[in-house]
């Protein structure tokens, strides 16, 4: 099953994720791009620059983003170990980019607490 296409679910658990995608044809603002295997439509307005081959970011139908194939993978991985724990099984290696990785603060939250200030 492909994460970017639009689906149908019964029951409350619903989630919106973008989804990498490489691009394989263009056609004006219309890009074909494969996930999971199945062809999917993408709008490619917010990204003129995107080439057949770029890995793209799709979100609800359009491309939001150019991702470097690594990172790309590396998020499809992601979702594959997601999908396999909803599933009820194990997520594997899908997290093992992250493992080693110690948590950070985003620049302005890390200086806001350096700061001493610890609320709003």
């Amino acid at each position: 099953m492909g994460w970017g296409g639009t689906r149908h679910y019964t029951g409350s658990r619903v989630m919106c994720v973008g989804v990498p995608m490489q691009l394989v044809a263009i056609d004006g603002i219309a890009g074909r791009a494969i996930d999971d295997g199945q062809l999917m439509l993408l709008d490619l307005s917010l990204l003129p620059q995107a080439r057949p081959g770029d890995w793209v970011l799709g979100f609800l139908g359009t491309a939001r983003e150019i991702l470097p194939e690594t990172e790309a993978l590396l998020i499809r991985k992601a979702l594959a170990g997601l999908a396999a724990v909803m599933a009820g099984g194990d997520h594997g290696d899908a997290f093992a980019d992250l493992d080693a990785r110690t948590p950070s603060l985003p620049p302005h939250l890390q200086a806001a607490l350096d700061a001493g200030r610890t609320t709003g």
